[in-house]
């Protein structure tokens, strides 16, 4: 079976692996602050905060800001961790449409929802490619909103001349099994600003004041640390940290192939009407997370592609559809219309010639 998503490595990983076992260090420790330090200068934020998903990531970021009863703008068209996330701190979810095109909310859109019980905006660079962020940041700007940049799909993406998950308050980083970074599980939060930061180390360490390695990091294990509030078990360990380093090394490779077949792809599919690929506007360099096709035909393709050994998948059934969010539904007509065209194809950065065709055969074949 061709797969939909798979990971690439090579001896780099068990090299770093090997090093991290061999210490005898395996928790949250050395590797996850350099960890930090190289992904954060990498994305071009001040400070990044290693956890074990980006589920962790938005929860602890709207903690932050504290979004308890308040209302926080976000697709429906994402994985249910975006807005499950707003729930956990007791926010109230406030559905916006996306733009056909890029499946990306808009400027415009969010505009329409905006009430004085608005706290925060969540975008989501669906696929990797950028929402476009500067009229979002000076909408934001003029009511005194925090932006939070959903990046699970993005890394390595740019929007202009910035890294995603740099422009928004907060950037929020999945490096799942399947992701563009993968540590197998883990994630990663990136913000400017210096007393979230502090505060972010403390809650990923159930609210303990100072980690185990900063305490024992000399001769003696110093024993004694303070608790300052009601934190939870979400940091990362040296473990991931280790493949997360191998991977940073070469993500620009992995993301430059991603956008190779993706391009392919388009390239492919442009004599058939009926199959619209997702843009590359002017102030986007996608990640190219993955490649989304829209059919009308969406079912009928999908079966031919099962049937000939290939994976395919459906990203996303809009999140206000399901049972648990049908009270804060709202109609969104493009949303709603749209994901029964969706078809992820197959997508990662090792993929050959040979699968490539036999996916575009498959496709195009009457």
């Amino acid at each position: 079976m061709i797969p939909v998503f798979k990971p690439y490595h090579n001896d780099k990983e068990i090299q770093y692996l090997k090093e991290v076992i061999d210490s005898g260090w395996w928790g949250l420790g050395p590797k996850t602050a350099e960890f930090e330090q190289k992904f954060s200068e990498y994305i071009g934020a001040k400070y990044a905060v290693a956890l074990n998903s980006a589920t962790a990531a938005l929860h602890l970021a709207l903690m932050c800001i504290d979004v308890k009863n308040a209302e926080v703008i976000s697709p429906a068209m994402t994985f249910v961790s975006t807005n499950h996330a707003i729930l956990y701190n007791g926010g109230i979810p406030v559905f916006c449409d996306i733009e056909p095109e890029n499946l990306n909310v808009t400027a415009e859109n969010i505009s329409k929802l905006i009430t004085s019980k608005t706290k925060a905006i969540i975008v989501v660079h669906y696929g990797g490619y950028a929402c476009d962020m500067d009229p979002i940041m000076e909408l934001a700007k003029d009511h005194n909103l925090y932006v939070i940049e959903d990046c699970a799909h993005a890394c390595g993406g740019r929007y202009k001349e910035k890294m995603l998950g740099s422009i928004g308050d907060f950037g929020s980083f999945s490096f799942q099994a399947v992701k563009n970074l993968s540590t197998g599980d883990g994630g990663m939060l990136t913000t400017d600003n210096e007393e979230w930061a502090e505060r972010l180390k403390k809650l990923r360490w159930v609210g303990i004041s100072k980690g185990t390695f900063d305490r024992g990091a000399g001769n003696s294990y110093d024993w004694f640390y303070d608790v300052t509030e009601l934190g939870y078990k979400y940091h990362m360990n040296d473990i991931a940290a280790a493949i997360g380093l191998a991977q940073l090394e070469k993500l620009e490779w992995m993301n430059d192939q991603r956008r190779y077949w993706s391009n392919r792809y388009r390239e492919a599919f442009s004599a058939y009407p009926e199959i619209k690929c997702p843009p590359v506007k002017e102030y986007m360099l996608p990640a190219c997370h993955n490649f989304v096709i829209k059919t009308p035909n969406r079912d009928e393709i999908r079966q031919r592609l099962n049937e000939n050994g290939i994976a395919s998948g459906v990203h996303y059934y809009p999140n206000h559809l399901f049972e648990m969010y049908k009270k804060y539904y709202q109609e969104l007509p493009v949303s709603e219309r749209i994901w029964k065209e969706l078809i992820t194809l197959p997508l990662y950065p090792d993929m050959n010639e040979k699968e490539f065709k036999l996916i575009i055969k498959t496709i195009t074949s009457n």
